[in-house]
């Protein structure tokens, strides 16, 4: 599922990386930490991975 705005597949990044353990998990905020908390790994590399040249800044954008 790719991520459907800069700031998802930003969030996804910060997650991936806390999970991973590069990022420790009380730097993680908002999306970030819940979605490091719900998601799978996979999961969340699908959503990083997303190329962001044409996603809008936020989803309503």
């Amino acid at each position: 599922m790719p991520a459907k705005s800069k700031q998802q597949q930003k969030a996804a990044g910060a997650a991936l990386s806390a999970k991973r353990g590069d990022t420790p998990k009380s730097k993680l905020k908002g999306a970030s930490r819940s979605m490091e908390e719900s998601m799978t790994e996979k999961e969340l590399e699908e959503l990083a991975e997303t190329k962001r040249k044409n996603l809008p800044r936020k989803k309503g954008d």
